[in-house]
């Protein structure tokens, strides 16, 4: 074991120590002080890494539940219906790689959309956010289905790493990433960390964030981005090549696929009735006044099972997908403990003390403004979206509480900028890296398209976003 590992435990064991030992804060009983402490552990486990997520966050349960007896309620997070709904839905994601039917829908794009290096880069928007509703791993989607395609796309033109880098591969392989940080906020099951925040504005905000009303809140304003993020990534990766021969380039694919099996029809089935059981609630309520319930995590297990039962996939698959699995594990246990936190009431007394040290006077929009700017400018210090909103998320929901702000402006605000705030470097988010280390593009310009797609969302959140949220009636 190296030493930097080694250094890494030791902060990791040195938290709950001293905090262990630490009289709590005024109105905080000592059990919810020391449970905070291995909160606080998995939280910085989670940035530093000595070991993968699952491990930090079994460390962190285990010490929790031996030091302060608890099991029943840190492992409750497992039995979380939020847990089954991304786990649910990673099944899907599977099936679409495994089927090849994400690779069908790129071809077919590209032959339709795609004459122009610009326009593949709309086409790759296009393709991301179809497939976005049912890959909660945003990693998989960018990295594992529509990267591998636009990255051979690159190739075929005749854009390798190096000298001909600019003349397609530059923009496409930075649009690729810059546009999965649009799709991911759009629905609530296009990137895992989106139900972990959903919990927490729950119990912080006793905002009911359910999949018909985020898709209905994010989808218009993520459209409005997506039009305008393919064209200033463009602007400053502008490749050397425009006109291309999309047609050629889509029949190959397409010949290479065969005709369209079985199991694709089936899934494209299955993929349009876990939509219409996601979204018809919420659109029959809002639009209608119609009240009908239907459990989404219920819709994302019968998704599941029926992929299965029909032979889209097989449960060997699902067993071989290390992201299913391994967000389980992080993601039950991150809910356990935040479960037990609330139980405790933690969240409420860091309300009241924030409450009394933290003013940000009478205008209300003022601070969910700054509170938005600065969720986006923090993403400098995290890798990963699922480690800002354990560690970040909670407070900035507290202190936008405290400022009076609409608890779900403040809600749809904060689950948006997490998004797009990994936009900011090359490693915020796990499919950055997979993309970067392709080597098309250099760090200097990365950051610099990064840092404009994340003001131009944030611009577009607080302008189109919220005047949308207004005039649909969900914030006041």
């Amino acid at each position: 074991m190296n030493s930097s590992k080694l250094i890494k435990i030791a902060v990791m064991a040195l938290i709950p120590l001293i905090i262990w030992f630490t009289p709590p804060p005024e109105g905080l009983e000592v059990n919810a002080w020391r449970l905070f402490g291995f909160y606080l552990t998995a939280i910085v486990g989670l940035v530093i890494k000595p070991w993968g997520a699952p491990v930090v966050l079994l460390v962190s349960i285990a010490a929790s539940s031996i030091f302060l007896n608890n099991t029943s309620a840190v492992l409750s997070g497992y039995a979380s219906s939020t847990l089954w709904l991304v786990f649910s839905a990673f099944a899907l994601s599977v099936a679409f790689v495994k089927t090849g039917l994400g690779r069908r829908i790129a071809y077919h794009l590209i032959g339709m959309f795609g004459s122009t290096v610009l326009r593949l880069g709309y086409v790759t928007a296009i393709l991301d956010f179809i497939i976005s509703p049912v890959t909660p791993s945003n990693t998989a989607r960018a990295g594992g289905i529509v990267y591998p395609i636009i990255n051979a796309t690159a190739r075929a033109l005749g854009s390798e790493p190096g000298e001909t880098a600019k003349k397609a591969g530059a923009y496409l392989s930075a649009n690729t990433y810059m546009v999965t940080k649009v799709t991911s906020f759009m629905f609530a099951t296009a990137m895992a960390p989106n139900l972990l925040a959903a919990d927490f504005m729950n119990k912080i905000l006793g905002v009911d964030l359910n999949w018909g009303v985020w898709a209905l809140a994010m989808v218009i304003p993520g459209l409005v981005m997506l039009l305008a993020v393919p064209f200033v990534t463009y602007i400053f990766e502008r490749p050397t090549l425009t006109k291309i021969d999309n047609h050629t380039i889509a029949k190959q694919g397409l010949e290479d696929l065969g005709p369209m099996k079985l199991s694709e029809k089936i899934l494209v089935a299955i993929f349009i009735l876990a939509l219409l059981g996601w979204a018809m609630p919420s659109i029959l309520e809002q639009g209608f006044g119609i009240k009908f319930s239907i459990n989404a995590t219920a819709v994302a297990v019968a998704a599941m099972c029926l992929s299965i039962v029909c032979n889209v996939i097989k449960w060997d698959d699902v067993l071989k997908s290390n992201g299913a699995w391994n967000t389980f594990i992080w993601f039950g246990g991150i809910i356990g403990m935040s479960s037990a936190l609330s139980k405790v009431k933690f969240f409420e007394w860091l309300a009241k003390f924030m409450e009394t040290h933290i003013h940000f006077g009478e205008n209300a929009f003022i601070a969910l403004v700054i509170i938005g700017f600065i969720s986006v400018v923090v993403r400098y210090l995290f890798a990963s979206g699922s480690a800002y909103v354990v560690a970040m998320l909670p407070v900035f929901l507290t202190v936008g509480k405290v400022a009076g702000i609409d608890p779900m402006g403040l809600a749809l605000v904060l689950a948006a900028t997490n998004s797009y705030g990994g936009a900011l470097t090359h490693y915020g988010g796990a499919a950055a890296p997979i993309i970067f280390g392709e080597g098309f593009n250099d760090v200097k310009t990365w950051w610099i398209v990064g840092g404009l797609v994340a003001i131009v969302c944030f611009v577009l959140t607080m302008t189109v976003g919220y005047g949308y949220w207004s005039a649909i009636g969900l914030i006041k």
